[in-house]
């Protein structure tokens, strides 16, 4: 079941967002740069905020009452000149359950609520999100860095409208 995240999911979202991202980032292990990202910038405080930023909304992806995956989108962010749509910042889906059409779904359900024109950002070294992405219908519109303390991790940065997937699947 998909719906708006609530208040009461906070913690759930906090939890699983950084199993997701440790899981992802830390391939070489932890270090305290990591580690001091992770639990300063995954927190149930941190979600809270977002629920309370009217620009902001998480859809959560939940099954059997536990939580599997989210996505997040900020309506204010723009890439470079702003054709590009609104931003998805966060699409987490948990190791368990990849595959079987949880991130889908979840960017079905933003393309109803918001539109079909959205972009975001992916570590250049994600292959798996990166062939996710490019599957669905996504295209490559440049890079920018993510910043981590003081060091640079090059990004690439995808777009997707109706209008260009269908271009890509003919």
């Amino acid at each position: 079941m998909i719906r708006k995240a609530r208040p009461s999911d906070c913690l759930d979202l906090a939890a699983l967002s950084l199993q997701v991202w440790l899981h992802t980032y830390a391939i070489q292990g932890l270090r305290a740069k990591l580690s001091h990202y992770a639990l300063s910038t995954f927190t149930e405080h941190r979600f809270q905020q977002i629920l309370s930023n009217p620009a902001c909304q998480i859809w959560v992806y939940r099954q059997e009452d536990h939580l599997v995956g989210f996505i997040s989108v900020d309506l204010d962010s723009t890439f470079n000149d702003g054709d590009h749509g609104y931003e998805v910042t966060t699409l987490y889906v948990s190791e368990h359950f990849q595959g079987q059409g949880v991130g889908r779904k979840l960017l079905d359900e933003v393309k109803v609520q918001h539109g079909a024109s959205f972009w975001l950002s992916a570590w250049v070294n994600n292959q798996k999100a990166i062939d996710f992405y490019r599957k669905y219908g996504f295209k490559n519109v440049g890079e920018l860095n993510f910043e981590l303390e003081g060091e640079l991790h090059q990004n690439h940065v995808f777009c997707y409208s109706d209008a260009a997937s269908t271009q890509i699947l003919k």
